[in-house]
């Protein structure tokens, strides 16, 4: 017998789960199971439920059987559409991402008792809360902004533009699982480049529906996924991070390959209904 292969614990699981949008079936028993730490890239055909997904796994959407769980405590983050348009400069913008560093800044301000201080300075301390916006500023810039830029209030720039200040958001925040939707949609090629190797070096769980190549297998470079995941109009299947598959494999290939286990540590198995 081979060597047991041992994996993170799961940041999420997805348990036979149902839902349908407007009687059309999009899920019916879907399970699947994401170590922590894991980057795993989610495909598809549009109208095939990938942002559907996401705002079940957000919790914005109810199930109609099943569950989706995450540790206690783990933090969802994902980008808006776009950040308003508003006078914030970009900087404090993004600052404002990460909630609990702006929440005990503010309690900081007003705590009296001197336990208290001291178990929020730790705090900050443990979040590296004092690089702040050090680490805020080199996000902007490798999207695109630069010093200037920075200082100007959100309302100056376009939507397109909104949109990467939102993804700085989230990047700066550092969340357990992020869920990225079209990430490399509204950037150049040196900002989707940037992205690629941030995401590469980001230690917490990443789930990403794109439709970006490049940035799911960048040609010459090591894979940024450990694994991809397709959700089609047949099971969803798990599948190696270099994510080759031809479109043109038979169908009893492709049966083979998910029955496969997957030495990422993701499974999944999802069955939808034909459209």
């Amino acid at each position: 017998p081979g060597a047991m292969l041992c994996y993170p614990p799961p940041m999420l699981r997805i348990a036979d789960i149902t839902y349908a949008v407007e009687g059309r079936p999009l899920f019916e028993g879907a399970s699947a199971t994401i170590p922590d730490g894991h980057k795993v890239g989610l495909v598809g055909r549009n109208g095939a439920g990938k942002t559907t997904l996401f705002r079940l796994i957000r919790g914005e959407l109810a199930l109609e059987s099943g569950a989706i769980s995450l540790p206690s405590r783990a933090r969802i983050g994902g980008v808006a559409q776009e950040v308003p348009s508003s006078g914030t400069s970009l900087i404090d913008t993004v600052l404002a991402a990460d909630e609990e560093r702006a929440s005990l800044l503010a309690e900081a301000e007003r705590a009296t008792d001197a336990h208290r201080i001291a178990e929020i300075q730790h705090r900050l301390s443990d979040i590296d809360a004092w690089s702040a916006e050090g680490r805020a500023s080199a996000i902007l810039k490798g999207l695109g902004f630069d010093a200037e830029a920075q200082k100007r209030p959100c309302s100056d720039f376009s939507g397109g533009w909104r949109m990467r200040v939102a993804l700085a958001g989230i990047l700066f925040a550092r969340p357990d699982l992020r869920l990225l939707d079209e990430p490399t949609n509204y950037r150049d090629l040196e900002g989707s480049l940037w992205l690629e190797s941030y995401l590469a070096k980001y230690p917490r769980t990443v789930i990403i529906i794109s439709h970006d190549r490049g940035l799911l297998n960048p040609p010459g470079h090591r894979p940024l996924l450990d694994a991809f995941a397709v959700l089609d109009l047949a099971p969803l299947r798990p599948a190696s991070a270099a994510h080759r598959a031809q479109r043109g494999a038979s169908d009893a290939a492709e049966r083979a390959r998910a029955r496969a286990p997957s030495r990422s540590g993701v499974s999944a198995s999802w069955t939808r209904s034909a459209v």
